[in-house]
């Protein structure tokens, strides 16, 4: 089973919140559009989007994805990142294409 803990060891992207680190990680997930994946993120993923706000991660913790991953140079403020600590939401940044970033998950699990 890979964790969380497993892209954080592995320097699979760069961690710029750690949260709940034992959350396992169930499968990749790729949307950009809140509302959708607020319906179709499924629990455990590993969420790859590009939306770097505040809303992002109040979908994460509403349907309990295991991280998020900001991929193509997506950031979140600092307020927000505030927020994720609050909130125990992994989040990670990364330059890859959102494909290639949900590759590298993928060939963890």
């Amino acid at each position: 089973m890979t964790a969380v803990r497993d892209l954080i060891e592995k320097n699979c992207f760069e961690l710029k919140n750690r949260g709940r680190a034992d959350k396992a990680v169930t499968k990749v997930f790729c949307c950009d559009l809140l509302s959708v994946a607020m319906g179709k993120a499924p629990e455990g993923c590993a969420w790859v989007t590009v939306m770097g706000n505040r809303n992002t991660l109040a979908v994460a913790s509403l349907t309990d994805v295991s991280c998020v991953i900001l991929a193509e140079g997506a950031a979140l403020t600092p307020e927000d990142l505030a927020c994720a600590e609050k909130e125990e939401i992994t989040v990670f940044y990364t330059e890859l294409p959102v494909f290639e970033a949900a590759l590298a998950v993928h060939s963890l699990l």
